[in-house]
């Protein structure tokens, strides 16, 4: 198993992709095919493995099938419309992100429709287990490798940028679940796994705590979306990150030393304070 740090926009340890074997998980966005074609070496990989299509996590699919036209593409089935015409996820992103959406994103391209291997959850291929989660999305999948029992999760697993920083939940718009997603934690839990990988960053081996910190987080985001407004909400997360950075190891630090600095910006730039509340306000409505 291989981590690719994108080093999207520059930044590193904010969008990791995976190469297991000739399995390219999570292949991130077109703005980070340089960083990713570099890691290959002119490797093609046989297919990328798509715990959804969050553009910071699918972005560069239609890209990647223009460059090797024998790919395979899995994705859920609720997603694999969005892939083959992107019209409306670009849209739904567009309202997210206006004017920078080139700058962080790059060029989406289509996915022609016989590259998709379209799944549902309960699959079981290439040595991988598939599971349904949702929860962050409504098309997210996450993959048990059995061989090693390492889960690929996604966002489901929360954002952990550093092993002594903070587990966060990940909330943005347009369809977050919170009753589903303490779901699908139990799904990955029942896996039994040794180890989790979310994309926002690395692998950790302290499964039962990961796990835990994101049932906390999504029970105390959802308490601050109630009742703080967007400039406290933002505050909370952003010291939520602070209160760890201190303790954070030389290891995790970045290659100047920085360390509360890289940490803070990486969290921050994974999960926009303010797309948090967004999401979380949107299902708060949904669900009045």
């Amino acid at each position: 198993m291989q981590l690719i740090d994108l080093r999207h926009l520059g930044r590193e340890r904010v969008i990791g992709s995976w190469l297991l074997g000739d399995l390219l998980i999570d292949p991130g966005p077109s703005s980070c095919l340089p960083a990713l074609l570099d890691a290959l070496g002119g490797q093609a990989p046989r297919a990328l493995v798509l715990t959804h299509i969050h553009l910071d996590h699918a972005g560069a699919s239609g890209s990647l099938v223009a460059r090797f036209p024998e790919l395979e593409v899995w994705v859920h089935e609720r997603g694999a419309p969005h892939l083959v015409d992107p019209s409306r996820l670009l849209a739904s992103a567009g309202r997210l992100y206006g004017a920078d959406m080139e700058r962080l994103w790059g060029e989406i391209l289509p996915v022609p429709a016989e590259r998709l291997r379209v799944l549902s959850g309960g699959e079981r291929r290439d040595g991988l287990r598939v599971a349904y989660t949702p929860g962050h999305a409504s098309h997210h999948l996450s993959y048990l490798h059995e061989d090693s029992g390492t889960v690929f999760g996604g966002d489901v697993t929360g954002v952990r940028i550093a092993a002594e920083g903070p587990v966060l939940a990940p909330t943005p718009p347009p369809d977050i679940d919170l009753a589903l997603w303490r779901e699908s934690l139990r799904t990955i839990a029942s896996w039994h796994p040794t180890a989790l990988v979310p994309t926002h960053f690395g692998i950790y081996h302290d499964v039962a705590e990961q796990l835990e910190h994101v049932r906390a987080s999504l029970g105390e985001l959802e308490r601050r979306a109630r009742t703080l407004d967007a400039e406290q909400f933002a505050h909370a997360l952003r010291a939520d990150v602070a209160a760890r950075a201190a303790s954070i190891s030389d290891e995790d630090a970045s290659p100047e030393g920085e360390q509360e600095p890289a940490i803070a910006g990486a969290y921050e730039h994974a999960m926009p304070p303010e797309q948090s509340r967004a999401g979380l306000l949107r299902y708060l409505e949904r669900h009045a």
